[in-house]
């Protein structure tokens, strides 16, 4: 073989080695309302735009032996999907006085290429720097809680939601639409106005459902979190008392043409091309996931709303059950195979109590988290604080020393006072009756820290969950 030939394979084997170094991830990010997922994305960015050289991530293995190069962000593969606005939430978290990023209510999409030292030696005789292409997702937590709908049909959806009106508060939050529904003829042809006024009404009923009463589980979750949907017909359908679900009388095509008929269509479309959709357009094509979970406001709301939140949260989980007879291995082929449970706004707490935090969450997932492990997903839980808006440190009461923290309350966000308070103290387990009888615990949200363009954001264990997810891209 002649020198040339050589030189051209030699050439070959090395640009196929460096191509070879090219990884590619798809980090999931996701939550019920209010768990953070704007503020754990910004910050996750933040960090790794500015970690190469202003890095507060002892945890991450990678930066601490400074084998982390840089990160920059470019174009994101999925042009049809909103852009996560990182630098909308940079703005309001530099801002005077300084705002909590604003929340999302669908898809957005984020890409940065991240630029590293191999840590493997195999890997690092055949480039000196590797490049992994990160894709950071943010879809809200009520959408997994439309999976169970996949298998029902819509008399038994309705009898679902009728089942669930047993409680004296929500069955007094639905009389509103529920009157709408007195005196309508069920098999009679549909009026698309009237529809739509019924469907607004129940609409309205699941948000008073999550404003004033503290509830999660909420279905269809495209109701309160439409995303692109906002205004679709599609929406406009909601669920019937079961003594109105008779047999109809008539031809089919009146049957199709009536309420009944029109409402049991919209459920069925709604399975096939807004639940199904996501998963097959979005969830298959996860690598890695992280769930963030608010433990700390039902704590506040009490026990039908923290009970509420464990439900969904379990329900969350169902869509990480991917064994052969499930209904996901059944429909799609999902690929996470890195989960992380976080326990977020761990800087609203005492640092002492982190670990009842984490152990709070652990009993709170329990159940889902065995199914997750049995299908061989790798799981961890923490607790962290994705922007610490607070300083801890201690008060004398009656000669007794206390932890506390410092910060500036939401409330005071006019007068920028500096407040110290306790919150109380977190159950290490599940909550039993004599907590919420004469439960302690006070959660205070605080004001975001002042940011700037040149310091990373504070933050708690950020690097403890890049290092689980993304730590075994980087050998």
């Amino acid at each position: 073989m002649s020198p040339s030939r050589l030189s051209r394979l030699g050439a070959k084997a090395d640009e196929l080695a460096k191509l070879s170094m090219d990884k590619q991830l798809r980090l999931a990010v996701t939550g019920l309302s209010g768990a953070g997922k704007t503020a754990f994305i910004t910050s996750l960015v933040n960090q790794l735009l500015l970690g190469a050289e202003n890095h507060q991530l002892p945890l991450w293995t990678l930066a601490r032996k400074q084998g982390f190069l840089g990160a920059k962000r470019v174009p994101q593969p999925h042009l049809h999907l909103a852009s996560f606005d990182y630098l909308g939430g940079m703005q309001a978290l530099q801002s005077q006085p300084p705002r909590w990023p604003s929340p999302t209510d669908g898809v957005s999409e984020l890409r940065l290429k991240l630029r590293y030292s191999p840590q493997s030696l195999i890997w690092r005789k055949l480039s000196h720097t590797a490049t992994l292409n990160l894709d950071i997702v943010d879809y809200p937590g009520e959408w997994l809680l439309d999976l169970p709908l996949l298998d029902m049909s819509y008399q038994q959806w309705c009898e679902h939601i009728a089942n669930n009106l047993q409680h004296a508060r929500k069955a007094e939050l639905a009389q509103s639409w529920q009157a709408l529904l007195q005196g309508l003829d069920v098999h009679s042809p549909a009026d698309e106005n009237t529809l739509a006024d019924i469907a607004k009404a129940y609409t309205e009923y699941l948000h008073r459902c999550k404003d004033e009463l503290g509830l999660h589980h909420i279905q269809p979750g495209r109701f309160v979190l439409p995303g692109e949907l906002a205004g679709a017909p599609i929406l406009a359908f909601f669920p019937l008392p079961p003594a109105l679900l008779s047999e109809p009388s008539g031809s089919r095509k009146a049957q199709k043409a009536s309420y009944l008929g029109l409402l049991e269509q919209r459920f069925e479309y709604y399975k096939e091309h807004v639940v199904k959709q996501f998963y097959r357009q979005h969830f298959v094509k996860f690598d890695r996931q992280i769930v963030l979970v608010d433990c700390l406001s039902p704590l506040n709301s009490g026990h039908q709303s923290f009970c509420d939140m464990q439900l969904a949260i379990n329900q969350i989980l169902h869509s990480f059950n991917y064994g052969k007879t499930s209904l996901l291995r059944r429909l799609f082929a999902p690929k996470i195979d890195k989960l992380v449970f976080a326990a977020s706004k761990a800087d609203h707490v005492t640092p002492e109590q982190h670990d009842k935090l984490v152990q709070l969450l652990s009993q709170l997932i329990a159940e889902g988290k065995r199914h997750v492990k049995f299908e061989g997903i790798s799981t961890q839980t923490m607790a962290l604080a994705s922007i610490k808006a607070t300083q801890s440190g201690k008060v004398q009461i009656n000669g007794q020393s206390f932890s506390a923290l410092k910060g500036i309350l939401q409330s005071d966000a006019d007068s920028q006072k500096v407040t110290t308070v306790f919150p109380g103290e977190v159950p290490a387990s599940l909550p039993k009756p004599e907590f919420w009888q004469q439960q302690g615990f006070e959660f205070s949200p605080f004001q975001a820290p002042q940011a700037n363009s040149f310091e990373a954001l504070p933050h708690i264990r950020i690097d403890q969950a890049i290092e689980f997810l993304l730590g075994d891209k980087f050998k």
